[in-house]
């Protein structure tokens, strides 16, 4: 019994073990669909999608909606990958509105189940109350704490949401040995802060990931974060600097609408 038990041991430590989670191959084919940007692509080393939407608990059969989504980034990869069994909404705030229908537009076969939606108006739903699984932010909560918006955005979300449904939230990571600004004008937002926010809305903290972690982001620019890639809005001064810090430190939370 004794040499049996190390002949096992011997095994099992020679044999590779994984404890990784299964790829979510349909996620990865949509990541790498030809009719995303080059641009786009350019930024997923430093966005890394795959890992950030599995840790939202993304399904392609799923009703998720995206908060702002800007240029675009993460509507190429969603649109594809929610088309055949899931419903995409990507809520706009009129900022952006025309340049981003324009881009839907472009390309009916990738972005024509998409529905788009109106943020911010009286009135108006990011998409029909109780019916999302996943709400989606990505740096974003520092615009709405510069127009005095994010209590009434953060009640939209869970207003949306079913029951144990997921909100996921990217930000820039404000440091914690200074007050958070109400307006965020520096585009730093604290981690507790954005909790806070969440929860008074009513959702549950889940847990976070550190997929996004930059420790070279000092926090302190003249531009503040938009100093950093991609926007660099110093230009050419100490462009050579800000690209080796590389874009910021941002952290990735996970709410949960309770059940009951």
């Amino acid at each position: 019994m004794r040499m049996t038990s190390v002949l096992v041991t011997a095994a099992l430590m020679a044999a590779p073990i994984s404890l990784a989670v299964a790829k979510d191959e349909a996620l990865a084919k949509a990541i790498a669909a030809p009719s995303r940007t080059p641009a786009m692509i350019e930024r997923d080393k430093a966005r890394k999608p795959q890992e950030e939407l599995e840790f939202f608990g993304i399904k392609p059969t799923m009703t998720v909606v995206e908060i702002a989504p800007g240029g675009g980034y993460w509507t190429e990869i969603l649109a594809p990958y929610l088309s055949e069994k899931g419903t995409y909404y990507t809520a706009l705030s009129a900022r952006g509105a025309e340049s981003f229908k324009k881009k839907l537009d472009e390309k009916p076969a990738v972005y024509g189940k998409v529905k788009v939606t109106q943020m911010g108006v009286a009135g108006s739903e990011i998409a029909p109350a109780g019916s999302a699984d996943l709400v989606l932010t990505f740096r974003n909560v520092h615009n709405w704490m510069g127009a005095g918006v994010a209590d009434q955005t953060f009640s939209s979300f869970f207003t949306a949401l079913k029951p144990g449904g997921v909100l996921g939230v990217e930000e820039h990571r404000a440091g914690t040995k200074t007050p958070q600004d109400p307006k965020a004008a520096n585009g730093y937002v604290r981690e507790d802060y954005t909790i806070a926010l969440a929860e008074k809305a009513g959702f549950k903290y889940v847990g976070k990931s550190e997929i996004l972690a930059n420790p070279k982001d000092t926090k302190d620019y003249e531009k503040g974060v938009w100093t950093l890639p991609p926007v660099l809005a110093l230009g050419e001064q100490d462009k050579a600097k800000y690209l080796a810090i590389g874009e910021a430190d941002n952290f990735v939370l996970k709410f949960e609408k309770p059940k009951q």
